[in-house]
Protein backbone atom coordinates (compact mmCIF):
# COMPACT_ATOMS: atom_id res chain seq x y z
CA UNK A 1 0.00 0.00 0.00
CA UNK A 2 3.01 2.28 0.54
CA UNK A 3 5.45 1.10 -2.28
CA UNK A 4 4.74 4.15 -4.36
CA UNK A 5 1.66 2.37 -6.69
CA UNK A 6 -1.71 2.85 -6.33
CA UNK A 7 -3.76 -0.75 -6.91
CA UNK A 8 -7.20 -1.08 -8.01
CA UNK A 9 -8.22 -1.89 -4.19
CA UNK A 10 -6.92 1.36 -3.06
CA UNK A 11 -8.40 3.45 -6.18
CA UNK A 12 -11.87 1.19 -5.09
CA UNK A 13 -11.88 2.26 -1.45
CA UNK A 14 -11.13 5.98 -2.47
CA UNK A 15 -14.09 5.76 -4.93
CA UNK A 16 -16.71 4.41 -2.35
CA UNK A 17 -15.16 7.28 0.61
CA UNK A 18 -15.73 10.27 -1.99
CA UNK A 19 -19.53 8.72 -2.86
CA UNK A 20 -20.10 8.58 1.19
CA UNK A 21 -18.60 12.25 1.91
CA UNK A 22 -19.87 14.01 -1.37
CA UNK A 23 -22.94 12.15 -2.43
CA UNK A 24 -23.36 11.14 -5.91
CA UNK A 25 -24.51 14.21 -7.28
CA UNK A 26 -21.78 16.56 -5.97
CA UNK A 27 -19.37 13.80 -7.19
CA UNK A 28 -20.34 13.95 -10.49
CA UNK A 29 -20.07 17.88 -10.41
CA UNK A 30 -16.53 17.58 -8.69
CA UNK A 31 -15.63 15.59 -11.94
CA UNK A 32 -17.17 17.81 -14.10
CA UNK A 33 -15.36 20.78 -12.95
CA UNK A 34 -11.96 18.94 -12.18
CA UNK A 35 -12.56 17.85 -16.25
CA UNK A 36 -13.17 21.34 -17.61
CA UNK A 37 -10.00 22.77 -15.82
CA UNK A 38 -8.06 19.94 -17.09
CA UNK A 39 -9.48 21.38 -20.69
CA UNK A 40 -8.89 25.05 -19.80
CA UNK A 41 -4.82 24.17 -18.65
CA UNK A 42 -3.98 21.87 -22.12
CA UNK A 43 -5.86 24.82 -24.25
CA UNK A 44 -3.67 27.84 -22.48
CA UNK A 45 -0.50 25.16 -22.88
CA UNK A 46 -1.05 24.68 -26.58
CA UNK A 47 -1.77 28.77 -26.91
CA UNK A 48 1.82 28.97 -25.32
CA UNK A 49 3.11 26.95 -27.20
CA UNK A 50 2.08 29.01 -30.17
CA UNK A 51 3.20 32.01 -29.20
CA UNK A 52 6.28 30.64 -28.23
CA UNK A 53 7.26 29.90 -32.00
CA UNK A 54 6.15 33.22 -32.82
CA UNK A 55 8.37 35.05 -30.95
CA UNK A 56 11.80 32.71 -32.26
Amino acid sequence: MFGGKIGITELILLLVIALLFFGPGKLADLGKGLGEGIRNFKSSMKEGEGEGEKKS
